[in-house]
């Protein structure tokens, strides 16, 4: 839903007129309830065509960066001092669906903030290339150095993240917090919103990884050894081996795999032996970006820890399909 109003706002703006690409091979349709919305606008036509044709616009475009960026409504400086002093890093794991992700990478973009972009490797060809074409327009964003094959729920899709904060890890933009996105999100807060959320009082030392002590139900998930069938899924191991125990007497948590940690975490993440064995032993579970990050976050070890936190923390909103009718009323 934030996705069609940010396009309803878009189409009150005049748009500049790009070169039209070549016209793609298909385009996927829009929804019946996206036409109806952009059907009483002048340039509504114009604007899902270039939606549609966006992958085509930015391969076949040979406009110069600043051109494309001013083009495609990048925002090129920063709106306030309080942003500029506390920029923040972002993961973006994606692979499919180009014109989506450049809606949230402009929604989110701002100069003083530093991007790590991870394409799935198996993504199309032409999809990767136009990420890499659109991403070398900014000095501050970059693709992850390592890309993976990622599997719904492996242990790539864990190690996808861990790759970004490496490079994350190198850069010599002062990031104070880093934020993991998916290519299918889409921001409910403005840049400056989310700075002043991460200086509050409650999380301005803190990582945010909502989620509580493991289950009974979910401890299948770590306690039986998994096999990540590549790029498809996870299944049990023949004959239901059990795992060992987690390293260190570690208590195993388990909540959401998307997360707002402090730099010094994230160092802890890359350094710590207690760190490195629990992603060792993460590799055979079940989505493991489920327990893997609130796991350390309730270690005294661990900088900017949240010793008995549980689910709090605004960091990511999700209705799920299988939830409609119980848990919220679906999508509008």
């Amino acid at each position: 839903m934030s996705i069609i109003i940010c396009s309803v706002i878009y189409l009150r703006v005049s748009i500049p007129t790009a070169p039209k690409p070549s016209e793609p091979s298909s385009c996927r349709p829009f929804c019946t309830e996206c036409e109806a919305l952009l059907s009483g606008t002048e340039i509504g036509d114009e604007w899902l065509r270039r939606d549609c044709q966006v992958e085509s616009y930015i391969l076949n475009s040979h406009l110069q960066c600043s051109n494309l960026a001013r083009e495609l409504h990048f925002i090129t400086r920063p709106l306030s001092r309080e942003e500029e002093d506390y920029p923040l890093a972002f993961i973006l794991t994606v692979h499919k669906e180009l014109e989506l992700f450049v809606r949230l990478l402009r929604a989110i973009y701002m100069p003083q903030n530093v991007y790590c972009i991870h394409v799935d490797a198996k993504a199309p060809w032409e999809y990767q290339e136009a990420i890499r074409k659109l991403v070398s327009c900014f000095q501050n964003t970059f693709l992850s150095s390592r890309s993976e094959t990622v599997t719904y729920a492996g242990f790539s899709r864990l190690q996808a993240d861990v790759n970004c904060m490496r490079d994350l890890a190198q850069s010599k933009i002062g990031w104070k917090k880093v934020v993991n996105l998916c290519g299918q999100d889409f921001p409910g807060k403005s840049n400056l919103e989310l700075v002043q959320y991460m200086q509050s009082k409650e999380w301005r030392d803190r990582n945010m990884t909502p989620g509580v002590k493991q289950p009974v139900h979910m401890r299948h998930r770590t306690e039986v050894e998994h096999i990540e069938i590549t790029g498809l899924h996870v299944v049990p191991k023949r004959m239901g081996l059990k795992k060992s125990p987690p390293p260190h007497n570690l208590q195993v948590y388990f909540g959401t795999a998307y997360y707002a940690l402090t730099r010094p975490f994230v160092d802890f993440v890359l350094t710590s032996p207690i760190a490195q064995d629990l992603l060792e032993w993460s590799n055979d579970t079940f989505s493991p970006d489920e327990h893997y990050w609130v796991t350390l976050n309730h270690i005294t070890e661990a900088p900017g820890s949240h010793i008995n936190g549980e689910w709090e923390g605004d960091i990511r909103a999700i209705k799920w399909k299988d939830q409609e009718g119980s848990t919220h009323n679906g999508c509008k």
